[in-house]
C-alpha cells in the first residue's frame, strides 16, 4: 500500500476498467466513490454521484477502450456531474486514451479527433489528464490544461529483466516508434533495430527493410498498442526470416481487435514468437486470452502518480 493521506480526495470510475480502478484505490489505502453509472432505456448515459465532492481534488478512472463511444460518454459525463456538483479540481484518469491515431491531417477534409477528444474534456470539466503511452507524444499539447503522461516502459523492462535473455535487440515496428524503443532500450542497456513499413491500407502493412543487426539475437518489439496484429505478424516474420533466434511482443495497450486474436493465437502456435507481453490500462476479456499473453499492472503506477498530484509533488521524479 501506498501511504496516502486521503482526506479532501476522492476517486471514482465509470465501467471500463473496474477492475484496474479497484487495483489503484486498493494501493492508496481508500474506496471507490459511489457514483452509479446506468442508461436510459432509449441507451443515454445516466451518473448519479452519491458522495459529496463539494471542493475535493477529484480523480475519475476510465480508459476510452471499447466500445470507445461508450466509454467516452461515460468519462465526458462523470466528468460534467462531478463539475456541477462544484468538485475543487477533477482530474481524468485515461490510462488509454482513444482517436490518438488521428492526430494530424494526411488527406484533404480528414479531422483530427485527438484534439476533438481533448476540446471535449477541457469542456465537460476537467482540469487535469493524467494518462499512459500516449500514441504521439505531441497530443499533450492539444490540451490547454496540464497532461501528465506515464509510461509503461519500466514495468515492461522489469518483467523482461527476470529472463535474463542474451544478446537481446529491442525493435521498433516502425519508425515513428524509434524514440519509445530507444527509451525502452535505455531500461535494458540494449542496442536497438527499426522496422521500415508502409501502410498499404489501413488495416495492411507492408515490410520494405530492417535497420540493424537481428541476426542471432533475441528480439524484443516494442510498441503503444496491438490493434488488429497486423504489424506485429509481418514484423516479427521479417525478424525471423533476418535470422534472429527468437521474438518477443511487448506493447501497453491490449486493443485486440478483430482478427487479432486469430492471428496471434496461430502465429505463437508456429512459434513466430515467444510471448506477448502488455499492461491492463485496458481490460482483456477472456475470450481474446491466449496463453502466450502476460498482463502486467500499472495500478501500482497510476495510484503513486494520483498521490503525487493531490500533493503537487513531481511526476516526472518516478522515471528518473
Amino acid at each position: 500500500m501506498i501511504a496516502c493521506d486521503n482526506r479532501g480526495m476522492q476517486i471514482f470510475s465509470g465501467n471500463a476498467n473496474l477492475p484496474l480502478a479497484r487495483e489503484i484505490v486498493a494501493h492508496l489505502g481508500t474506496e471507490l466513490g459511489k457514483a452509479k453509472v446506468s442508461r436510459f432505456p432509449d441507451g443515454e448515459i445516466q451518473v448519479k454521484i452519491d458522495d459529496n465532492v463539494r471542493g475535493l481534488d477529484v480523480f475519475v478512472i476510465q480508459p476510452t477502450c471499447h466500445p470507445v463511444h461508450d466509454h467516452l460518454m461515460e468519462l465526458l459525463v462523470m466528468i460534467d456531474a462531478l463539475h456541477r456538483a462544484s468538485a475543487g479540481r477533477i482530474t481524468a484518469v485515461i490510462p488509454y486514451y482513444s482517436y490518438a491515431r488521428q492526430d494530424r491531417k494526411t488527406r484533404p477534409r480528414e479531422p483530427i479527433t485527438a484534439k476533438l477528444i481533448a476540446n471535449l474534456l477541457v469542456k465537460a470539466g476537467a482540469v487535469r489528464i493524467l494518462t499512459m503511452d500516449l500514441h504521439a507524444g505531441q497530443i499533450q499539447g492539444f490540451f490547454d490544461i496540464p497532461v501528465d503522461h506515464l509510461e509503461a516502459a519500466p514495468i515492461l523492462a522489469d518483467y523482461f529483466k527476470t529472463k535474463d535473455l542474451s544478446k537481446v535487440v529491442v525493435v521498433s515496428p516502425d519508425v515513428g516508434g524509434t524514440a519509445r524503443a530507444r527509451n525502452f532500450a535505455g531500461y535494458l542497456d540494449k542496442p536497438i533495430a527499426i522496422i521500415d513499413k508502409y501502410r498499404s491500407s489501413e488495416t495492411s502493412v507492408e515490410i520494405m527493410h530492417i535497420v540493424g543487426n537481428v541476426k542471432d539475437r533475441t528480439a524484443i518489439i516494442v510498441d503503444d498498442m496491438i490493434d488488429t496484429a497486423g504489424s506485429i505478424v509481418k514484423g516479427s516474420q521479417a525478424l525471423m526470416e533476418a535470422g534472429a533466434k527468437e521474438v518477443f511482443v511487448c506493447a501497453t495497450h491490449p486493443i485486440f481487435a478483430n482478427p487479432a486474436r486469430e492471428r496471434l493465437e496461430k502465429q505463437w502456435q508456429e512459434r513466430l514468437f515467444q510471448e506477448i507481453v502488455v499492461t491492463n490500462t485496458i481490460p482483456v476479456p477472456p475470450e481474446k486470452q491466449l496463453p502466450c499473453i502476460k498482463v502486467l499492472s500499472v495500478s501500482k503506477l497510476f495510484a503513486e502518480a494520483i498521490k503525487r498530484i493531490h500533493f503537487n509533488q513531481s511526476i516526472s521524479a518516478l522515471f528518473r
